[in-house]
């Protein structure tokens, strides 16, 4: 009964109050979502992780199977709210064109974004406590068995496009997410609905089909998952012939999206702009890559969960089938047509 007081008189931290605090933290998005029983046929629901699962498109991802990410009350007993947060990531930056050139995700330009979301989450989270020592809040950058990409949209704060990345009005896809649980009875946002309308682009675009639905990707075929989490030393060959210069990551689905064509904006961040080197480097020395040099480049990187010998592999697997492919076939992702904007209506 003293704790339901307490908590009671920690109400007064509204959610208009905390958003606030959050955006005065360096959030650029902030939404709210009621822990809630999942509506059936909600596509956005557990199940749909579980058939996901079940086709074994997770590849060898085996903690995307914890059983607590279809459950969040597994996760934090008593969670009543979760506030999710977007932070922009994005920067002009122009990759140069050419065979020799490798590609890295925008992503892993800067600094590791688990530290920069991380910190901003965390003093939301002590602040929040200082309100009252009763509050719960646990904090999450893609650290946990949290679908942060479903209580995202949930949460307002953008949809979840036919990439399966979110999608937001203001930044694209361009956004890192994390989430605090709290115990606090928070007034949520609307769940955001969906804007991909009949576009296309971003399956036709994947070089390997990894996309085999729309809202569907099979890590088994995705370029960024072999280059990132694949620990073999030698990649599929329906992988490697395809890379197209990419070694850590890839942004194919992302670059062809109309609503990043349109609407990408340069975050006001300082640690997400590139380290001098990660914008064009070569294939040539990627793949020669010494272990004190893989530590210089990426120093404060989320690019330091790819081993050396990965990075090597991936660069030289790009460099073998540079040699085999004609210029047509290296991704450049086209600007849209005013009028090939998908509705807003869709």
């Amino acid at each position: 009964m003293g704790d339901l007081i307490e908590l009671m008189r920690a109400r007064h931290i509204t959610s208009q109050i905390l958003k606030q605090q959050a955006i005065a933290l360096g959030c650029h998005k902030v939404g709210i979502a009621q822990v809630s029983p999942w509506q059936e046929g909600d596509p956005t629901s557990p199940p749909s992780l579980q058939r996901w699962l079940n086709r074994g498109y997770h590849a060898d991802m085996v903690w995307m199977s914890d059983h607590r990410r279809q459950d969040i009350l597994k996760v934090m007993p008593g969670v009543r709210s979760v506030i999710c947060v977007g932070i922009n990531y994005y920067t002009p930056h122009k990759r140069p064109s050419g065979q020799k050139f490798a590609k890295i995700s925008r992503y892993g330009w800067g600094r590791d974004y688990h530290r920069v979301v991380g910190r901003r989450l965390k003093a939301l989270a002590l602040w929040m406590q200082a309100q009252e020592p009763t509050i719960q809040a646990r904090y999450y950058v893609d650290t946990g068995p949290v679908q942060d990409k479903v209580w995202a949209e949930r949460a307002g704060i953008g949809w979840l496009g036919k990439h399966s990345n979110l999608i937001s009005r203001d930044y694209g896809s361009w956004l890192f997410l994390g989430e605090i649980l709290t115990n606090l009875d928070l007034e949520p946002d609307r769940p955001h609905t969906q804007h991909c309308g009949s576009c296309t682009r971003c399956i036709t675009a994947c070089p390997t089909d990894a996309i085999r639905e729309p809202f569907v990707v099979d890590a088994n075929r995705c370029i960024a998952y072999h280059t990132i989490e694949n620990r073999e030393a030698k990649l599929p060959n329906e992988i490697a012939e395809n890379l197209q210069g990419w070694v850590a990551g890839c942004d194919i689905c992302q670059d062809v999206c109309p609503w990043n064509q349109r609407f990408s904006q340069e975050t006001d961040i300082p640690d997400f702009q590139p380290y001098p080197e990660n914008v064009a480097p070569t294939l040539e020395e990627l793949a020669t890559l010494s272990v004190a040099e893989r530590d210089r480049r990426f120093r404060a990187s989320a690019l330091r969960r790819i081993k050396l010998e990965m990075l090597q592999r991936n660069a030289t697997a790009s460099l073998k089938a540079s040699k085999q492919i004609t210029q047509r076939h290296l991704h450049e992702p086209p600007r849209l047509p005013q009028d090939e904007f998908p509705s807003e209506s869709s």
